[in-house]
């Protein structure tokens, strides 16, 4: 990988935060508050945005004018918060466990991660993880091997949740940092998604499960994104709806942004520029929103 060739996202590019168009406001901040836990960094009458130690992870928008997509609609598969330790993961888990146990959904060893899943109170997919270092990564002709392994949440908790985790969860020291590490989108077929996000953007396929999924990345991580159709295979654009309102990528930095920019506009992609950000949609009409960091 180049990391100044014009036709490759930067290698220091990196998720910004998600936004979702919610129907009950306060329920959503509640959960991610109280259950994920983030904190509150920002809110208006409208907004909130939350995160951890300043970084913004989740921005959740007042839309009580729309309704929840159609099944088989293309849109956010889950937002995936990444967390410096295991035993970060392990209180994050923990406090799911404790104030919404029925959100869970899920867990799985990624080889490269180790994963829970879950599902907020409108639906929208949720994945906590914890990344093992990259030197264990194992790669073969530019794919990373992954895998989807049971992992234990009992066990889990066993054995990485400390007392500090299980006594104050929410706290700052406890958790460190967590951001958004990667985003994962359902849309209407691996192809149109490969073409897009890999030779228009300029993400690099880091793993690929056929006609299924489609994992890619900037700078050699296991995904920055992925798009799949197992809920949603032959999705249109979809419409204006509840659920994901923009994904936000940041990159290092302006000569970043306008190579990005040329790209765009060399396969007439239609975008929105401010001079700090250039937003536009994909092939299913999510929005991305790339900002010079």
């Amino acid at each position: 990988m180049n990391p100044n060739s014009s036709d490759k996202l930067a290698e220091d590019t990196t998720m910004g935060p998600v936004t979702l168009l919610v129907a009950d406001l306060d329920a959503m901040t509640r959960y991610y508050t109280d259950a994920v836990p983030l904190r509150t960094l920002s809110a208006t009458e409208h907004t909130v945005t939350l995160g951890r130690n300043g970084t913004p992870a989740v921005i959740l928008e007042h839309a009580p004018e729309l309704r929840h997509a159609a099944a088989g609609s293309a849109g956010l598969f889950h937002t995936a918060i990444v967390f410096e330790t295991q035993a970060a993961l392990a209180a994050a888990l923990y406090s799911v466990a404790r104030a919404a146990p029925g959100t869970f959904t899920g867990s799985a060893d990624h080889l490269v991660s180790e994963a829970f899943y879950f599902t907020d109170p409108e639906g929208n997919g949720v994945e906590l993880y914890w990344d093992r270092a990259r030197t264990t990564w194992s790669w073969a002709h530019g794919q990373v091997e992954m895998a989807t392994i049971y992992l234990d949440p009992n066990q889990y908790l066993a054995t990485h949740l400390t007392e500090q985790g299980q006594t104050s969860p929410a706290d700052q020291t406890v958790f460190g940092s967590a951001r958004v590490g990667h985003v994962h989108l359902s849309v209407g077929d691996v192809a149109s998604a490969r073409a897009f996000y890999v030779g228009t953007l300029g993400f690099d396929s880091t793993a690929s499960l056929g006609d299924q999924a489609l994992f890619v990345s900037a700078g050699g991580y296991h995904h920055h994104m992925a798009m799949n159709v197992w809920n949603s295979r032959g999705a249109g654009p979809r419409m204006p709806t509840l659920g994901l309102g923009r994904v936000d990528i940041e990159v290092p930095g302006s000569d970043a942004l306008g190579e990005l920019q040329e790209r765009l506009s060399h396969a007439r992609v239609q975008t929105r520029d401010d001079g700090q950000t250039v937003s536009f949609d994909d092939p299913w009409a999510n929005l991305i929103r790339v900002r010079s960091a």
